[in-house]
């Protein structure tokens, strides 16, 4: 198949398969994040203190790391169109039910219950993706899904912050549940939607002409053939691979640099330059819209290249720099807060590129368990880093041991993302030596 017949079938899959993925992820992100935002009342409401709030905040990912490899073993069992709505069905209800939290006990349990409805939810996003798109358009692929988290935040602040002041004791609500309802209540009607349009396997999929679906099959096969000799697609070797479990390490890095600065900020600016909520809203959002940015472009180039070691080592290591940096002028709110913009794009930038990994010595059942494991100890960064920021919060004021306590992680994650020994160029020689390229 020549190259524009095989860019026609990717831009038919990315049309097909995408937008509601992003738009599952979105809303996925926003009703994970906004209690950052809801913080902002919240926190007075219910009588919270800084290391309460960061233990509430972070106490969400204990459900999700406990049921995150059982949830993505069910998604392979019984198909991305049933597991993937039952997801969003039930986080929607469970989102919209944490508004009615009157005591910081019901709030953590509230929190507890939706990391364990969401549990599974974007490791089977990359396990879909994985089974559809090639490797020289996954990294792509994945970015385009996995920025509508970014976007979360760029748009969900300006937003949440509406939300928080204009709705604000209307019906006798406070700002921050009514926030908790509106956002909330999208992902119950993305889950009846994606039951009904979701296409579970390629071979499944009628916008596809015969001779399309034959190419897209046997270039997948061909694939999961070169993953298998490097790696395995057996479930049980891929969760005893060492390897699995370093890159579970890196994202935990990764994650209390991004963690931390997305659950905090909020309170960062508000302390630092003591805005309205709204203005808030507005300034947080460029952190990430500059990171959504930056996730896309360091994706696309590191497809078009091949390369991958660097594209994820080096944008970390200027996250880190940048974080130590803004801690080091955090008497200068202004240059403080362009730094924490570098950080978040540098960080944030690597997403992508960091989940192209698994599937270039993963396959099958093997694929699955080893991005949910990955995911899963990836996951204790959102309860650790919330929860030593507001440990550090309770022993100073400011954020300044915070910011470098961050780049201190961010910097591990660097390093292993320069030295571990995942494929990268010797994959494509195994790709070719199984024919899917010329």
């Amino acid at each position: 198949m020549d190259t524009m017949d095989e860019k026609k079938i990717i831009r038919k899959m990315t049309w097909s398969i995408v937008p509601l993925l992003f738009a599952g992820w979105f809303v996925n992100y926003l009703d994970r994040a906004n209690i950052g935002f809801a913080a902002l009342q919240m926190n007075q409401e219910l009588g919270m203190g800084p290391e309460m709030f960061g233990f509430a905040a972070g106490i969400f990912y204990l459900g999700y790391i406990l049921f995150e490899v059982p949830s993505n073993l069910m998604m392979h069992r019984f198909g991305a169109r049933k597991w993937l709505a039952r997801i969003m069905f039930t986080w929607g209800l469970v989102a919209i039910a944490i508004a009615f939290a009157q005591t910081p006990t019901q709030l953590v349990v509230g929190r507890i219950l939706l990391g364990v409805v969401e549990a599974g939810f974007f490791p089977s996003v990359l396990y879909y993706l994985a089974s559809w798109f090639p490797a020289k358009y996954l990294g792509k692929a994945i970015g385009q899904v996995f920025s509508a988290n970014i976007i979360a935040l760029v748009i969900g602040f300006p937003i949440s912050g509406l939300i928080m002041s204009a709705s604000h004791e209307v019906a006798g609500l406070s700002g921050w549940r009514w926030m908790m309802i509106i956002e909330g209540a999208p992902a119950v009607v993305l889950g009846v939607i994606a039951f009904f349009y979701i296409v579970d396997t390629p071979a499944k999929a009628k916008w596809l002409s015969g001779p399309e679906r034959d190419w897209l099959i046997q270039a997948l096969a061909a694939e999961h053939k070169a993953a298998e000799k490097v790696g395995t697609s057996s479930f049980k070797k891929a969760l005893l691979t060492p390897l699995v479990w370093m890159l579970g390490i890196t994202y935990f890095c990764m994650g209390v640099g991004f963690f931390g600065v997305s659950t905090w900020l909020p309170q960062v600016l508000k302390q630092m330059t003591h805005m309205s909520i709204i203005e808030i809203g507005l300034t947080g959002a460029i952190p990430f819209l500059l990171g959504a940015i930056a996730m896309i472009l360091n994706g696309k180039h590191s497809d078009q290249t091949g390369e991958r070691r660097w594209h994820l080592a080096v944008p970390m290591g200027i996250g880190a720099i940048s974080l130590a940096a803004s801690g080091l002028t955090s008497s200068m709110p202004l240059l403080s807060f362009v730094f924490i913009c570098i950080a978040a794009a540098g960080i944030i930038g690597t997403f992508g590129v960091f989940w192209t990994l698994p599937a270039t010595f993963l396959s099958g059942a093997g694929a699955a368990g080893g991005m949910a494991l990955i995911n899963a100890i990836s996951g204790l960064a959102g309860f650790f880093a919330p929860w030593l920021i507001g440990v550090i919060r309770g022993h100073t004021p400011d954020f300044t041991m915070s910011l470098y306590a961050l780049a201190i992680a961010v910097v591990g994650a660097t390093l292993l993302g320069a030295f571990l020994p995942y494929p990268d160029s010797g994959k494509r020689a195994l790709i070719k030596e199984v024919g899917l390229e010329a």
